[in-house]
């Protein structure tokens, strides 16, 4: 299982928020760039990127920091983007520029054709994201309520040959509460395709919770605020993860 370090960006800048407010964000670095190399250095074998402000206005808002990440990583390790893609132009454009996953959220629940296009136009190289209360999916930065279940829009979107699923507690993210380990496996479970989860990890047990799962298809795990308040130790979580302590 890979533990991915988050970089949320917000002005340009590496943020967390709490369940999504974009009012209540803590900024972490001024570099974003410079925070992927300080994953880099210690390991990080995968990393997400969210454009936050991209994610609220429905278009990409911070490309200029986007492109500086991707220099810094180079082919090193590959990137996982998401936040204000919505159409196929977008998508080639990073794609182009070297990020090596694109995920697809709002977008995929609201005009489920692209993501069915985008996935046949770029085989191998679309995530979609799932972010979800109570077992419905939420759209537009988590601001609304889409009504539709997490698992039957899963089935949906494999049938469409989706790479992976990252699936988001959106009531945990941010709060340092705990992964929905419940939600996470009942999800992976029910579709064949790969599971990264996110939202909430707060500390080394939520790791070791999930590895417990890593043969449902749980491959990846998404952490933020813990490993910036360090209350998560990113070697510490890269070793538990390759089967040490």
């Amino acid at each position: 299982m890979q533990i991915i370090p988050a970089i949320d960006i917000k002005d340009g800048h590496c943020v967390r928020l709490r369940q999504g407010d974009m009012q209540a964000a803590t900024v972490f670095s001024e570099e974003p760039a410079a925070m992927a190399q300080h994953w880099l250095e210690l390991g990080a074998e995968r990393l997400h990127l969210v454009d936050l402000n991209g994610a609220v206005s429905g278009r990409p808002k911070n490309e200029l920091a986007i492109r500086e990440i991707v220099s810094v990583v180079g082919d090193d390790v590959p990137i996982q983007l998401g936040g204000g893609i919505r159409d196929l132009d977008t998508i080639e454009r990073y794609l182009d520029d070297g990020i090596s996953f694109v995920v697809i959220g709002t977008a995929a629940v609201k005009n489920p054709g692209l993501l069915h296009d985008a996935c046949y136009a770029f085989p191998g190289h679309i995530i979609v994201g799932l972010d979800a209360r109570d077992g419905k999916v939420a759209t537009d930065g988590w601001s609304k309520m889409s009504g539709h279940d997490v698992v039957d829009l899963a089935r949906k979107f494999e049938d469409y040959g989706v790479e992976a699923i990252i699936y988001t507690d959106i009531g945990r993210d941010g709060m340092l509460t705990g992964v929905n380990i419940a939600a996470t496996v009942n999800l992976a479970r029910e579709v064949k395709t790969p599971v990264i989860a996110s939202g909430g990890i707060a500390s080394l047990k939520d790791i070791h919770d999930l590895l417990r799962y890593e043969s449902e298809g749980i491959i990846g795990a998404i952490a933020g605020r813990a490993l910036y308040e360090g209350r998560l130790d990113f070697k510490d979580a890269l070793k538990a993860a390759k089967g040490g302590a």
